[in-house]
């Protein structure tokens, strides 16, 4: 894997000016927004297609399933990319191949085939996946290693603004019609639910292809623009083993639990707001209180990004999944508003949880540190997973009480932020 070392890494030959940082961490910074926009459009993906081919709650995650198994299954690839070509020719492939992904939808639509929805999403998640090797790895080497996890965050607000914004221009686009039930589906002749599916089925055209051309112009300006080089932290020879530093094993099992319980979460929202005790809203609508979940994230980085520069990242991490675990358990026991604005409001603890487990299981890893990255990548799987279990949940003990399993992966993160994350350097690294 691309063995990255911050401390090494900081300060590329010839070009270690801050204008240069700043410029480079703009440009990449944008990357952060298009998969953060792309990743949410998952949350509209699911009420539609489920309402279409008439899925149960199970079936419909295998959406998650199918986009957060692409991080498992490409992340070594990618960082093996990463050692060969470098930072910059992997994001540039990384948005060509998103852009293939996103273009594949086109013909998922045509058919229409739920399989073929699910392998779009999964190359549009190899590509993500190559993006967040090399762009998160490269934000974390790029200046100083005590800001790293400030740094992050700061990128990473980007990202939820592009899962601010996704939720309701998918709802605006994707979402127009009102679903039919399972019993009129079920009535339908085989013709007549062949064409209702390819005529409710065509809203997700246009919104792809207008991604597809949006990362195809982009990959041509990453080409272009000059990225200072990390040339040490892209070529450094590491030994030693990743698995002997136990922060970043239990960072990797933080990594899964947390983008398991953010993606359930937002998974459900949309059925969980239309439900009649909890805000019995029409599926549009409701994409926009998505929106709003995502935004709570958003603000909660650029605070989070502030705060972390006065307050130790393992505290705050902690602190954050606390007020999470308490916001979610107060929805399952509430109904009405209060239970919708609970769930929305997880989003603001949802925050800093990434970025700062990411930075955390990274720290003293030292030539190490892109072996680290690849780890923590990888256990992005739990995104692919979790929502699954979440959905046997749904489908057998309701809707409501399903979000348990988001209270237990946040109550592992209280652990991890304000024990397991303090590192312990083996003897002889």
């Amino acid at each position: 894997m691309a063995n990255i070392s911050p401390t090494s890494a900081s300060a590329p030959s010839g070009q270690g000016t801050n204008g240069t940082y700043t410029a480079a961490l703009s440009m990449v910074t944008v990357l952060f927004f298009f998969w953060g926009f792309v990743t949410s459009l998952n949350d509209i993906l699911i009420p539609h297609l489920k309402n279409i081919f008439d899925l149960n709650y199970t079936k419909i995650m295998l959406i998650q399933f199918a986009f957060f198994t692409g991080y498992f299954l490409f992340s070594l690839p990618a960082a093996k990319i990463v050692d060969a070509l470098g930072y910059k020719k992997t994001m540039v492939i990384g948005l060509v191949t998103m852009a293939a992904g996103a273009f594949g939808f086109l013909p998922a639509a045509m058919i229409p085939s739920y399989p073929f929805f699910l392998a779009a999403l999964m190359i549009v998640a190899g590509g993500m996946t190559a993006l967040q090797v090399s762009a998160n790895a490269y934000v974390v080497v790029l200046g100083n290693p005590e800001t790293a996890s400030s740094r992050l965050n700061l990128s990473q607000a980007f990202n939820s603004f592009g899962t601010f914004i996704g939720p309701a221009l998918g709802g605006f686009f994707i979402l127009s019609a009102a679903p039919k039930s399972a019993e009129a589906l079920k009535a339908m002749s085989a013709q007549a639910l062949h064409v209702y599916r390819v005529q409710e089925v065509s809203s997700v055209k246009l919104p792809y292809i207008v991604i597809g051309l949006s990362l195809l112009v982009f990959a041509i300006l990453i080409g272009l623009f000059k990225l200072p080089p990390m040339a040490q932290a892209e070529r450094h020879h590491a030994s030693g083993s990743i698995w002997k530093y136990r922060h970043l094993i239990l960072g990797a099992i933080g990594i899964f639990v947390y983008v398991g319980a953010e993606v359930s979460i937002g998974s459900f929202l949309i059925n969980y707001f239309a439900e009649p005790g909890i805000g019995n809203l029409t599926q549009q609508a409701a994409s926009r209180y998505v929106s709003l979940y995502w935004g709570c994230a958003m603000v909660g980085r650029f605070i989070g990004s502030a705060i972390l520069q006065k307050v130790k990242a393992g505290t705050l991490l902690g602190t954050f999944a606390v007020g999470a675990m308490v916001l979610v358990a107060t929805s399952m026991i509430a109904t009405g508003h209060v239970a919708m604005w609970s769930i929305i409001f997880v989003g603001f603890f949802n925050s800093i949880m990434f970025p700062t487990i990411f930075a955390l299981g990274l720290a003293k890893l030292g030539p190490l540190t892109g072996d680290g990255a690849g780890l923590l990548i990888a256990a992005i799987v739990g995104g692919a997973i979790i929502p699954v279990a979440q959905g046997w949940f749904a489908d057998h003990i309701g809707i409501h009480h399903a979000f348990i399993l988001p209270v237990v992966c946040y109550a592992y993160i209280v652990y991890y932020g304000l024990r397991g994350s303090r590192p312990v350097v083996p003897s002889g690294a």
